[in-house]
C-alpha cells in the first residue's frame, strides 16, 4: 500500500525536510533544528504542512443534529463561522479521536480528525449519521492544510503584498476558534484561527492544487517577520508545553474525556428544539463517570534533574520501591522554552496532588520527578477553546 503524501512533498524535499511516516502519510519531521523551529513559533511565526489531518464535511438539513447525536459535543449551538473542539466516543465513553469542528454554514459542517483515525470516524460518522437528512462527505480531490503559528501570524497574513484590504481586515476581526473565507496570495481559502501550538495562529484550507503557491507566498513574504517551515518535531513540542492531548498518547480507546481532564467538552445537557434532553452514543457511560472518581488521572510532571522522561517510562512512589508502579508516563520532552524536561503521564488518583514528588524509571536509571499545573506554557491572554 502506497503512503499518502502531501501536496507539497516535493516543496519539503526542496527545503530538505527529514521525511517521517505519521499517521499513515509522510510527512516533514524537520528542516534543519527542532529547537530553532520551535523557538521561531514562540517569538515569531512557524509555517507547518498538516494536510495529513483528515477533512470530513457533514452536510444536510439533519446536519446539526446529527453530529449532537454522534459527538459528545453540542453542535448544533454552534453559530455559522464558529469552531468547536470536541471528541467522537463509543459506547462506553472511550475516545475514538478528538475532533475539531467547523460551522460553514447553517447545514454544513466541516469536521477535521487525526490523520491515523479519519478511516475510524468515517465509520463512525455514516453509521451515527444514517437516521438524518444528512450525509457524509470527503472531498473527491484532497484538500491541503497549512498552519501559520506564532505572535506575528496575523501581522503575515495582513501584509498588503500577501492579503488584499478587505480579507486582511475580516482575519484581523475573526475571533479565536472561528473559521472565514479569503483570498490570500490571490488564492480561495478557508482561514480559522485555531491551531495545536498555544500559540496565537490561523490554518488555512486550500484546494491541493493551489497549495504550492499559497506554501511559497506565506514563506516569501512572511520571511521578513521571521516565518520559518517547521515540522512535525517541534509541533510535537509546542502542543507538549501547551498542555495539549495528542492521540495515541494522551487519549485513546482505553481512555474516556473524563479521565483525560476533558470532561467539559463532554455536554451532558443538550437539549433539542422542545428543550428535551438529547441522547448521544456514549451519553450513559460518561454520565455515570461525571461524578465518580477516578482510577487515574493525567497530570503534568516537571523532571527535577536534567533528563527527560519518555513515553512508555514507568512512575513509581520512591526508588525503594521499583515494583510498585503508580503511573506511565504519555509524552515527554526537554522543554526549549522553559528550559528543563516535562511531560504528561496517567497516575494513581492518589498520587495527583500538585506537589506530589515521584520517581521515573528511565532505561533502569531513577530519576525524581514532581507533579505539577498544566499546561506547562500559556502565551499572554491566552483563551481556551476546550470549552
Amino acid at each position: 500500500m502506497t503512503t499518502p503524501t502531501s501536496p507539497l512533498l516535493a516543496e519539503h524535499e526542496a527545503l530538505g525536510a527529514s521525511l517521517t511516516e505519521f499517521g499513515g502519510w509522510l510527512m516533514p519531521l524537520r528542516y534543519g533544528s527542532d529547537i530553532a523551529e520551535h523557538n521561531a513559533v514562540r517569538s515569531r511565526a512557524g509555517l507547518f504542512d498538516i494536510s495529513h489531518m483528515g477533512q470530513i464535511r457533514v452536510v444536510g438539513p439533519q446536519a446539526a443534529q446529527a453530529l449532537d447525536y454522534a459527538l459528545v459535543g453540542w453542535l448544533s449551538q454552534l453559530y455559522d463561522g464558529k469552531a468547536r473542539y470536541t471528541m467522537i466516543c463509543q459506547d462506553d465513553g472511550a475516545v475514538i479521536d478528538d475532533l475539531v469542528v467547523y460551522r460553514l454554514r447553517q447545514d454544513e459542517f466541516l469536521v477535521v480528525a487525526n490523520a491515523g483515525n479519519t478511516p475510524a470516524v468515517l465509520v463512525a460518522l455514516r453509521q451515527r449519521v444514517a437516521g438524518f437528512k444528512a450525509t457524509v462527505e470527503v472531498p473527491d480531490r484532497q484538500q491541503a492544510l497549512i498552519a501559520v503559528q506564532g505572535p506575528a501570524a496575523q501581522a503575515i497574513l495582513q501584509l498588503p503584498t500577501l492579503t488584499e484590504t478587505e480579507a486582511a481586515e475580516a482575519i484581523a476581526m475573526l475571533p479565536y476558534y472561528a473559521i472565514t473565507a479569503a483570498r490570500v496570495a490571490s488564492i480561495d481559502v478557508l482561514v480559522a484561527r485555531t491551531g495545536y501550538t498555544g500559540e496565537d495562529g490561523f490554518e488555512l484550507f486550500v484546494s491541493a492544487d493551489h497549495a504550492v503557491s499559497l506554501w511559497r507566498a506565506l514563506l516569501d513574504v512572511g520571511a521578513t517577520d521571521g516565518l520559518i517551515p517547521a515540522g512535525l518535531s517541534a509541533r510535537d513540542s509546542l502542543r507538549l508545553e501547551a498542555g495539549m492531548p495528542l492521540y495515541g498518547h494522551e487519549l485513546d480507546l482505553t481512555t474516556t474525556p473524563y479521565e483525560a481532564g476533558l470532561g467539559r467538552v463532554v455536554r451532558l445537557d443538550k437539549k433539542d428544539e422542545q428543550g428535551e434532553p438529547l441522547d448521544f452514543i456514549g451519553r450513559d457511560a460518561l454520565a455515570a463517570r461525571r461524578h465518580s472518581n477516578p482510577a487515574r488521572v493525567l497530570v503534568g510532571i516537571k523532571s527535577l534533574g536534567r533528563r527527560a522522561v519518555r513515553a512508555g517510562d514507568v512512575l513509581v512512589p520512591d526508588a525503594a520501591r521499583p515494583d510498585r508502579t503508580v503511573g506511565t508516563v504519555t509524552s515527554g520532552a526537554p522543554s526549549p522554552t522553559l528550559g528543563y524536561p516535562i511531560a504528561m503521564a496517567y497516575v494513581s488518583a492518589e498520587f495527583s496532588a500538585i506537589g506530589t514528588e515521584l520517581i521515573a524509571l528511565v532505561r533502569g536509571r531513577a530519576e525524581q520527578v514532581e507533579v505539577v499545573p498544566m499546561p506547562f506554557y500559556r502565551r499572554p491572554a491566552a483563551t481556551s477553546a476546550l470549552t
